[in-house]
């Protein structure tokens, strides 16, 4: 990676991320909490899309955002479930209020939190059930990065057995091996990125199309235009996106009949010769489908454990969008149009 002082905080925030995560996966090995369904993972932004991914690794749990619990939270919970909040700072206004409003509306919904900050409201809430995570996680650049992954990889493995925990711990491994080479991909990739980029994945995988897509729109201030969707969602009008110049980032899944749709949907943009295709986590593809194969050392593990490994690239790729466009990916909004805890929610008592 280039030696620029320009974009070091998040350049090192996604480097240690191999490290953070076997920290992670100790701090969960360790923990007595457990989240049982009925269950909603939640979260605002990035945690979010951290939330989507944790919901698909569990049974009986769904997703919504915080921002959504806020004004909605009725409609999403019963008086048996758990909420599980994920959360960078634990500062952000929707954090600590959407637990204080259920808390005071239905009393016996139990709070389990996954946060990176110690001292942040969330953490210090009473009542609220917490796992800690390494300091170093709680990201000093604007965007997310380590705290993304982290936050996913410990919901994902809450209350999992010795297997999953040794698969996650051979992933981390290998992507500290192949870091360099995800790394110049990503730089390779970049470098076709006018001025749109779309993120496909199936529906496990959604969440890290969702927070790619976020990572290109926020370091480059808006400039890249990005869209997430998923493979079969896509000929249902959103290919209209897409032209010949457009790079499609393609997250494969490690579901054989899954990959199948998947790959005939890339066989006919190529057919209709539109997208410049990009694989993240090529298993059997056909040879020459796509010019351009990212292998994160997740391909062989189930598409529930995979979003932590894999959004390296993307994360990468945003990084290096935002230097070729002239901007800082520590603070890639200069103008403050957005900040690192969000502001400016006023939340209202009953």
């Amino acid at each position: 990676m280039t030696s620029s002082e320009t974009g070091i905080v998040t350049r090192t925030e996604i480097q240690q991320q191999p490290d953070t995560w076997l920290d992670t996966i100790e701090r969960v090995a360790g923990s007595e909490l457990r989240v049982r369904p009925p269950a909603v993972a939640t979260g605002a932004g990035t945690s979010h899309y951290a939330a989507m991914a944790v919901a698909e690794s569990w049974p009986g749990m769904s997703a919504a955002a915080s921002t959504d619990l806020l004004v909605d939270w009725a409609r999403h919970l019963s008086a048996e479930s758990t909420v599980l909040s994920l959360a960078r700072s634990g500062d952000s206004p929707e954090s600590a209020a959407v637990v204080k409003r259920i808390r005071r509306s239905m009393p016996g919904v139990r709070h389990v939190a996954i946060t990176c900050n110690a001292s942040g409201r969330l953490a210090t809430l009473d009542g609220v059930e917490t796992l800690l995570l390494d300091p170093r996680t709680n990201d000093r650049s604007l965007v997310m990065t380590s705290s993304f992954t982290n936050l996913t990889l410990a919901g994902t493995l809450l209350g999992r057995g010795g297997r999953w925990l040794e698969e996650a711990r051979g992933a981390c491994r290998r992507v500290a091996a192949q870091m360099e080479e995800i790394d110049e991909a990503a730089r390779r990739v970049a470098a076709t990125v006018g001025e749109r980029v779309v993120f496909l994945a199936s529906p496990v995988l959604f969440g890290a199309a969702r927070e790619a897509a976020l990572k290109s729109l926020e370091m480059t201030a808006g400039l890249v235009a990005p869209m997430a969707e998923t493979y079969l969602g896509l000929r249902h009008g959103p290919m209209s996106f897409v032209d010949a110049d457009t790079p499609v980032v393609c997250f494969l899944s490690s579901d054989a009949m899954v990959r199948r749709y998947e790959l005939d949907l890339a066989a006919e943009l190529v057919a209709k010769r539109i997208g410049r295709l990009v694989a993240v986590g090529a298993v059997e593809a056909p040879e020459g489908l796509f010019p351009e194969v990212v292998k994160t050392g997740s391909e062989e593990l189930p598409d529930w454990l995979r979003t932590a490994f894999d959004i390296v690239f993307a994360q990468l790729l945003g990084y290096h969008l935002s230097l070729g466009r002239g901007l800082d990916p520590d603070n890639p909004s200069p103008g403050r149009v957005i900040t690192r805890v969000v502001q400016g929610v006023t939340t209202y008592e009953d």
